[in-house]
């Protein structure tokens, strides 16, 4: 009580004592109220002598009492300040009073948190979206089941709309981590935005992938408490993420998101169809298209045959890439077989039907739900690149020149002319095609390139056969021979010409037609020019690999690719992914490794460009085995190649695995060399993805 009354001698008869300031270690302003008046001291010494003295003079409770009056005092200012600032939607100073508060005392109520984030989250600006972002993680890392789901959903719509990919999916993926599915009509939204750019893609087909372990999760619980099932992602979010996988060349996450297709359960329509037909192609899976053929052949619905072109297109285009000149003919008899395209086409024709992928004798092979008739026409997929094989003329499928061109030059380089010339025969017969057209432009393009004894090969069969033929096509070889002063040849042709009864036509329609000049011609010349050789055994490799990879023969794969080696045929990137997916369905990590090996070989002698997709593959492998010198390697090519480094995802794929290694171990207690290059090694990728790091 002396103190008390000593205090009160000074004429400070203290009361009540409140302290308010944006920083408690630096003093500037005490306000105290006495019974007597209001007294300011300005003075920060003052306040400190006489703060220092009643801490000597009053008891440690009331000391701490005065202090707990004061924060209180001072916490419950800045959070009305901030509930003020949110009522009236005023940014500025909503952000003024959180920040200060959060500097203070931490996080202000959930309630106000969430009505902060949500008050940003309706900002156009990408300054303020981003707080909002950071203070949701803020959250998560207190405790993620803080964060309303809803809140999170409307935050992820906003920051995508804005082009905010990274953080819009790590919203998302939040949302999936606290065990919730958005609706479908949200994620729709969501996947249309995020494709649109390379990086929001590469998060798409990630984000696909997790929703659709979720969705299995959740029927799985559902089944074991008979209750009804969970939403599953629409047929158009899959086509929006195989559509991306075919931009960017992700044939390892497409044949995920295939085989998730069956697992989930999707329909896959006409666009589905077309995309899967796309990313076959990439991968040379020649035998799964032809299995899908048998389900479209019989389609004539104008705006379907319209989009399946596409899928003819690439079958056509690997029969050539494989070197298979009967099976490329009969694909060409075929569109010409097909019936033209009926308006009044009925889609009730074939819904749904089972299509098989990959053997049905191995463990490997799935079957997927199509039907090839369902078309969404408001949500049609604009597949990357026109086909360049197959046309729509007239409401049929047609071969395109740059087909015939490269018919030609495969009959012509196997020296298979009768079977040219018997095509052509059947193009008569069959299919009540008018050959003349056909003749006359396949001897201009022949005889373009100098093979005159070619085209005349091909007059001589056709007549043989019956095919008539008018003037221009013998006209124009005759020129060719007289051009090249080839005597004893245009005397025979011209003999030809008089048995065939055509020398009194049109000499005018016939010197008109030598003077117009095919486009055929051009692109033989160009197909010649472009030829690669050896590029059809790489493909029958290739296809021999991924059959014993689909078999688990691993060591059978292994040959071959070995084989591959001696004969100097350089692996393709599709090569390394059959032998990489193949080690990894055997967890054999290890072996990885060596493999990775002669990826980086080719990639440093420039024969194989960096892929995002073989990288990140084995990066995820490296992380599941343990290998963290060789996820920090992979880390350092990605960054070099401007590669997107998905932080959350690896980070994630760390607390699976290895979620308490070497925490608590410091490097000067590691026993081997070895031991502590990998601490070195486990603490670099920890603060890389932000493990243990403060927001």
């Amino acid at each position: 009580m002396r103190g008390f009354h000593g205090l009160n001698r000074c004429s400070y008869r203290l009361t009540r004592t409140t302290y308010v300031a944006k920083d408690i270690q630096n003093v500037n302003t005490a306000r105290i109220s006495a019974s007597r008046g209001l007294y300011v001291l300005n003075d920060p010494a003052v306040y400190n002598r006489i703060l220092q003295w009643s801490v000597q003079h009053f008891s440690t409770s009331l000391h701490e009492t005065i202090q707990w009056e004061c924060l209180s005092s001072s916490s419950e200012t800045l959070s009305k300040k901030l509930e003020v600032a949110l009522k009236d939607d005023n940014v500025d100073e909503a952000w003024e009073a959180f920040s200060s508060f959060r500097r203070l005392y931490g996080l202000p109520k959930l309630q106000l948190v969430n009505r902060m984030v949500l008050l940003l989250s309706y900002s156009s600006s990408h300054q303020w979206l981003q707080k909002a972002y950071d203070i949701t993680l803020m959250v998560y890392k207190e405790n993620p089941n803080y964060l309303d789901c809803s809140l999170l959903t409307k935050l992820a719509l906003t920051l995508v709309r804005a082009q905010m990919p990274i953080p819009a999916s790590t919203s998302l993926r939040i949302i999936l981590e606290n065990a919730k599915l958005p609706s479908l009509d949200i994620l729709s939204t969501l996947f249309l935005h995020l494709v649109k750019t390379e990086v929001g893609s590469y998060l798409a087909i990630d984000l696909l992938i997790e929703t659709c372990e979720l969705f299995l999760y959740k029927v799985t619980e559902r089944k074991k408490a008979k209750k009804v099932g969970a939403i599953k992602p629409s047929v158009n979010v899959f086509n929006l993420v195989l559509d991306s996988c075919v931009r960017y060349g992700c044939t390892l996450k497409a044949q995920e998101i295939i085989r998730l297709m069956s697992s989930v359960g999707i329909v896959a329509d006409a666009n589905s169809i077309i995309l899967i037909a796309r990313i076959f192609q990439m991968t040379g899976q020649r035998g799964e298209l032809k299995r899908l053929k048998e389900y479209i052949d019989c389609i004539s619905s104008p705006s379907l045959s319209r989009q399946y072109r596409q899928f003819y297109d690439c079958l056509l285009s690997l029969h050539f890439i494989y070197g298979d000149i009967d099976a490329a003919t009969e694909l060409v008899l075929d569109l010409y077989r097909r019936p033209k395209s009926n308006k009044f086409f009925n889609n009730e024709f074939q819904k749904h039907c089972l299509v098989q992928i990959g053997s049905s004798n191995l463990k490997s092979g799935f079957k997927v739900i199509i039907e090839p008739t369902k078309l969404d026409n408001d949500f049609l997929i604009d597949v990357q690149g026109s086909p360049e094989l197959v046309l729509l003329s007239d409401g049929k499928l047609v071969p395109s020149e740059k087909a015939f061109a490269k018919l030609i030059n495969a009959f012509v380089r196997e020296r298979m002319i009768g079977e040219l010339c018997h095509f052509m025969t059947t193009l008569h017969k069959e299919v009540d095609f008018k050959v003349n057209g056909l003749c006359f432009n396949v001897m201009g393009a022949c005889i373009q390139m100098g093979w005159s004894d070619v085209a005349h090969d091909i007059l001589d069969d056709l007549e043989s056969a019956g095919v008539p033929l008018e003037a221009n096509t013998y006209a124009l070889l005759l020129q060719a021979y007289c051009e090249d002063n080839k005597l004893e040849e245009s005397k025979k042709l011209s003999k030809q010409i008089e048995k065939a009864g055509l020398l009194g036509t049109d000499d005018d329609a016939t010197s008109t037609s030598l003077e117009t000049k095919s486009h055929l011609g051009e692109f033989l010349e160009k197909e010649i020019q472009k030829e690669h050789v050896g590029s059809q055994l790489i493909y029958d490799l290739n296809n021999s690999i991924l059959f014993f990879c689909q078999a688990n023969m691993v060591e059978d794969a292994m040959r071959t690719f070995r084989r591959m080696r001696k004969r100097n045929i350089r692996p393709t990137m599709q090569t390394f992914k059959f032998l990489l997916d193949c080690y990894s369905s055997l967890q054999s990590y290890r072996a990885i490794t060596i493999l990775w090996g002669e990826i980086k070989r080719e990639m440093e002698d420039k024969d194989l460009a960096a892929d995002r997709d073989l990288l990140d593959y084995l990066l995820l492998n490296f992380l599941k085995g343990g290998y963290f010198e060789r996820v920090m390697e992979i880390i350092s090519y990605m960054s070099k190649h401007n590669n997107f480094v998905d932080k959350w995802k690896y980070k994630r794929e760390y607390m699976k695995f290895h979620k308490n290694l070497y925490r608590n171990l410091k490097v000067s207690e590691a026993k081997t060399e070895a031991q502590s290059k990998r601490l070195e090694h486990v603490r670099a990728f920890r603060v890389l993805v932000g493990i243990n790091q403060r927001y």
